[in-house]
């Protein structure tokens, strides 16, 4: 795997400047948020390094690699229709910081609601959810996620 990390922000930007690189990592977070919501595994994990690291306080160590993460969308899938629930993340207030190394480094607010079959939605978690992103084939992938959560800080 070749990594791409030009060291300005002129570089990742292009000539939009930032506003439009902002707009690409929403649009990033859009699409991976939505493809761990809908359980499909392989695609989400793609959006990740090979080597990515997955640091969530509902499992006991970090996942590493794209293997576990397809291990931990499935073990999502099975609770959630265990619990006849359906979870759905936002993400937002997210702020995007540039790295000499040319490493995106990104803090947001993540929200999880569950709606149970037949009933209302609820909050279920508010999280903060930070990561770096490296640029991979002209695709963004996190290589490091780490999620904390607001109840257990």
């Amino acid at each position: 795997m070749t990594t791409e990390t030009p060291d300005r922000i002129e570089d990742l930007a292009g000539p939009s400047g930032f506003g439009d690189l902002y707009a690409r990592v929403q649009r990033f977070y859009a699409h991976q948020m939505q493809l761990f919501d809908l359980h499909d595994a392989d695609g989400w994990a793609a959006t990740f390094t090979e080597d990515a690291v997955f640091s969530v306080p509902t499992l006991d160590e970090p996942v590493r690699g794209r293997p576990g993460l397809v291990a931990n969308v499935l073990r999502n899938r099975r609770r959630q229709e265990d619990g006849g629930e359906q979870h759905r993340h936002w993400i937002g207030m997210l702020d995007v910081r540039t790295g000499a190394d040319g490493v995106l480094h990104t803090r947001c607010y993540a929200l999880v609601h569950a709606t149970p079959r037949g009933g209302d939605s609820r909050l279920l978690r508010v999280c903060v959810m930070e990561d770096e992103l490296v640029r991979d084939g002209g695709e963004w992938q996190t290589r490091r996620r780490v999620v904390t959560r607001d109840d257990l800080a």
